[in-house]
């Protein structure tokens, strides 16, 4: 099978290209920067030189590799930023312009399937168990409402294009190797420094989701399931009242200090009092049902102590 994988060095790129030559498919995969390219080749897929947000680029890669099946993971995340809006301006723009074009390019080249990354962590607070059908919080302030109104764009545009089977993955927080809450990640170095602090009662319930079950997910809807939604999480949704202290535990680091819903509003961001104290719990018993999808690490509990070692 022809499969393009557009935003091919990332995180879930890499070894989902690894994964998908490993399978025998025929794959391209793009990156944005030209340094990147040998990454591609070295997986042994066609690398392809790509700006998400150029008509003219995407076109002509998908016109030329002609995929069944594309796979759209891009964002631009890998730099962590002080300003949280500002960290995912870019990626706003690739979920809504980019992903416009990425479609209209896969009509024009016949290909007959799209699956595309989206995030569990956007369901309204106030919901018990939340699934896939559940409630968006669509007027989230600030930059959560930008983003999660982005996603839901580019969703419509995967779902909503005719003659394509649209698949949405909703990926939880990544965890593992190359992600912010891995070895040397944002997200880890900050809790081993003590700076990470729960917020409220920290009953927000994080999705959670090991790289590697992700990456799984990911070839599985390559390969089979119905067009729709899925959430791309593990068996146990995290307050986070119960993870950092856990994985502070693990890198032998302070215990988390807390702070007010107010407090963290003000010098953190709307966005740390969302998922930090209002986040529902969500399922993913959709997509283990309709994908075949197994999970390798089903709890962030084992899934901490294997990525860092405790």
């Amino acid at each position: 099978m022809r499969v393009f994988v557009a935003g091919g060095t990332g995180v879930v790129g890499r070894p989902l290209v690894d994964a998908l030559v490993a399978r025998g498919h025929q794959v391209s995969a793009s990156a944005r920067r030209s340094a990147n390219l040998p990454v591609v080749a070295a997986l042994g897929a066609r690398p392809v030189l790509m700006d998400g947000l150029d008509q003219a680029t995407v076109h002509r890669a998908i016109t030329e590799t002609e995929p069944e099946v594309i796979v759209n993971l891009m964002t631009a995340l890998a730099a962590p930023a002080a300003d949280y809006g500002a960290w995912l301006e870019v990626t706003n723009r690739l979920r809504i312009e980019g992903t416009k074009i990425l479609m209209s390019a896969a009509s024009e080249a016949g290909t007959r399937r799209v699956v595309a990354q989206s995030a569990s962590f956007m369901t309204a607070p106030g919901q018990d168990l939340t699934d896939e059908s559940s409630p968006l919080y669509l007027d989230a302030p600030g930059p959560i409402g930008i983003h999660i109104r982005a996603n839901v764009v580019a969703e419509e545009l995967v779902l909503g294009t005719t003659g394509i089977d649209g698949v949405v993955l909703r990926y939880g927080f990544l965890y593992g190797a190359g992600t912010s809450i891995g070895p040397g990640g944002d997200i880890a170095v900050a809790i081993g420094a003590g700076e990470l602090p729960i917020v409220g009662d920290g009953a927000g319930r994080y999705p959670l989701i090991h790289v590697d079950d992700a990456v799984a997910a990911t070839l599985r809807s390559v390969e089979q399931g119905d067009p729709g939604v899925y959430n791309i999480m593990d068996d146990e949704p995290a307050a986070q009242a119960e993870w950092l202290p856990y994985l502070a535990g693990i890198l032998d680091a302070p215990l988390p200090r807390r702070i007010s819903a107010v407090e963290a509003a003000e010098t953190l961001g709307v966005q740390a009092v969302y998922y930090g104290d209002q986040l529902p719990a969500a399922t993913n018993g959709k997509a283990k049902a309709a994908l075949g999808w197994t999970l390798t690490t089903p709890s962030w509990r084992d899934g901490f102590r294997t990525v860092f070692g405790g």
